[in-house]
């Protein structure tokens, strides 16, 4: 199949399609006339890459998975443990995001929002605390 129905299939943008070749993610076939050809293993990488991304996982962690998932002697105890390694660095992005939005509601209810010029919000950003 052409770029267009992978894309239909996988529910990415041919751009997108073309930028995982590109970095050596996915390698379909060409035809004679040069196009792009996708085969169902294709299409099915695309979808493994698109979901790995849809959980955060970064290119490069997306590229170790792609291999364990081509190694038929893989242990399951090196994926786990890439697992784990993004669900803590998850767990540190939601705390430090949690932390974030603490502080800027702390200055989001202090501020009066009415017609003078004090605002507790900008005197916040301005402190060295």
């Amino acid at each position: 199949m052409n770029i267009q129905g992978a894309a239909r299939l996988s529910n990415l943008p041919t751009k997108t399609i073309r930028y995982y070749e590109d970095v050596g993610l996915i390698a379909p076939t060409r035809a004679p006339n040069g196009y792009r050809d996708f085969d169902r293993t294709d299409v099915e990488r695309l979808c493994f890459i698109a979901r790995a991304r849809g959980l955060g996982f970064s290119m490069e962690e997306v590229r170790t998975l792609l291999a364990l998932q081509d190694k038929p002697n893989r242990r399951s105890a090196e994926v786990k443990a890439l697992a784990k390694a993004h669900l803590y660095a998850l767990d540190r992005k939601l705390t430090a995001l949690s932390r974030m939005r603490e502080d800027l509601k702390t200055l989001f209810d202090a501020c009066p929002g009415n017609e003078g010029a004090d605002c507790t919000i900008l005197n916040g950003l301005s402190t060295t605390e």
